[in-house]
């Protein structure tokens, strides 16, 4: 008992980044998710017209992103989400996609439940931000 009670709290004092797997993790993560949402049938248009090296830039800058926002030692010099989304024309539905996309990325990756809560609750932190439409 004394064992599982020093697990968990050593698994709670670890930041989201280590429980995520670190660099590493999140961009296993980045690279299951986005060809995902490139791939999807109403979501594709945000990519369009897009060039390759403009992907690899916007995919570097959501590893750091993510990575900062978990508590990595990633510096992110990105836009903040309001300013990135603004006039993209996101909508509730658009999220939605989203949202699932993102779920079954992180069950391929076997995510363990209590991060996928915390990443869960970050993602939706962001919602008015990213939804205009």
């Amino acid at each position: 008992m004394v064992k599982e009670s020093t697990s968990r709290e050593n698994m709670n004092q670890k930041s989201l980044y280590e429980r995520l797997g670190g660099y590493d993790g999140i961009t296993a993560f980045s690279d299951e998710l986005l060809p995902r949402l490139q791939g999807d049938a109403q979501l594709g248009r945000f990519w369009q017209n897009r060039g390759d090296d403009g992907i690899a830039r916007e995919k570097q800058l959501l590893i750091d992103y993510l990575c900062s926002a978990a508590g990595g030692p990633m510096y992110y010099t990105g836009r903040d989400m309001k300013t990135t989304h603004k006039g993209m024309k996101i909508s509730e539905s658009d999220w939605e996609i989203f949202l699932n996309h993102a779920a079954v990325t992180m069950n391929v990756l076997q995510i363990p439940d209590q991060e996928i809560d915390d990443v869960v609750a970050f993602v939706l932190s962001l919602k008015d931000d990213i939804v205009e439409a």
